[in-house]
């Protein structure tokens, strides 16, 4: 199996989140695979801290998910991020509504205007991408988005769910956000994050706000803000010092590590606008493993991926994935990558 294009079962498409499942957050499964000895191994994920030990370190985003679509008659507006330099322009992507979900919508040109509702105005400024323009609303973007928007669904989740549904544990900062969910932190829950600090597992933030995702392109990842706080990199630095493993929660954290990274390879305090990607040619020089949900064949993280396992293991995993029924997207189980 070629582990950057398989074929997805729609069987294995997550389409509600666990809870409505009859499974708690933190009762998802989780696939483990260790690179030192090509061991694969099955768990629910509340068996986390069991896994890791003392002065292994846990890197988290504290990004909380926007609800960043609006829909419209026909279309649906997803906003995606800021552009850097310019915070009254958005990149967006227009959709086409086609009953329950929506496909993207090639149409615009330059200085059109779209009514949204609640009476404010979007225009499109210019193309920033294929899939994506630089548009003004006429009103500040976040607090519209708080009134008027609901979380982005694609069509393998079936109905819409509340923005709870999408925060993470960890998510705190409510007058800001991603465009989506940083879902490799989904299951955690308050008290699986007392039993790993029980057990002397270290956790640190770092933020980084994810734009709109590309399901049908498969895009790499453009510029996304981030910041990693003084402490946290002090933290990384400090636990690498000692033996302990940084581990990343989330593709998210690795690009944000990464970045981060000075020519030394010392982690030190970094923020603004990354447009790194992660390559299996580029390497890591920040993070020891990684626990991240189940990607789509084709996927840019799929590279990143194979940076951490290795393809040999990164095969072996996605093929027990498949075989074993694990479910994909961002309501799905995960997969956590050990040294």
């Amino acid at each position: 199996m070629s582990v950057l294009d398989f074929t997805l079962p729609a069987a294995l498409e997550a389409h509600e989140p666990p809870e409505a499942r009859g499974r708690a957050r933190d009762g998802v499964r989780l696939l483990v695979g260790r690179r030192s000895t090509g061991e694969i191994g099955h768990h629910r994920f509340r068996e986390l801290p069991g896994l890791l030990g003392p002065g292994d370190l846990l890197v988290v985003n504290t990004s909380a998910t926007l609800p960043a679509a609006v829909r419209l008659d026909k279309l649906a507006v997803h906003f995606s991020t800021p552009l850097p330099g310019d915070d009254d322009l958005w990149l967006v992507e227009l959709r086409r509504r086609s009953g329950k979900a929506s496909v993207p919508y090639g149409g615009g040109s330059p200085g059109e205007w779209i009514p949204m509702p609640g009476g404010a105005t979007l225009t499109l400024v210019r193309r920033h991408t294929g899939r994506l323009w630089a548009a003004r609303l006429s009103t500040d973007v976040v607090p519209y988005l708080r009134r008027h928007g609901v979380p982005i669904r694609y069509g393998y989740v079936r109905r819409d769910w509340p923005t709870a549904a999408y925060q993470t544990v960890f998510a705190h900062d409510r007058d800001d956000g991603g465009a989506e969910m940083p879902s490799a932190a989904r299951p955690f829950t308050a008290e699986l994050v007392t039993a790993l600090v029980s057990r002397g597992v270290l956790l640190a933030p770092l933020t980084l706000h994810t734009g709109v995702a590309s399901p049908e392109a498969h895009e790499p990842p453009y510029a996304e803000r981030y910041e990693v706080p003084e402490a946290t990199a002090a933290l990384v630095e400090h636990v690498r010092a000692q033996g302990g493993r940084v581990i990343a929660v989330g593709t998210t954290v690795v690009r944000a590590l990464e970045t981060a990274v000075d020519a030394h390879g010392r982690v030190r305090p970094s923020r603004g606008w990354t447009e790194h990607v992660v390559t299996p040619e580029g390497g890591v020089r920040a993070v020891d493993g990684l626990l991240t949900g189940l990607h789509e064949p084709r996927s840019s993280h799929l590279m990143m991926l194979t940076a951490i396992a290795g393809p040999g293991l990164l095969a072996a995993a996605y093929r027990a994935a498949l075989d074993n029924g694990y479910l994909w997207h961002e309501f799905g189980d995960v997969h956590l990558i050990l040294p």
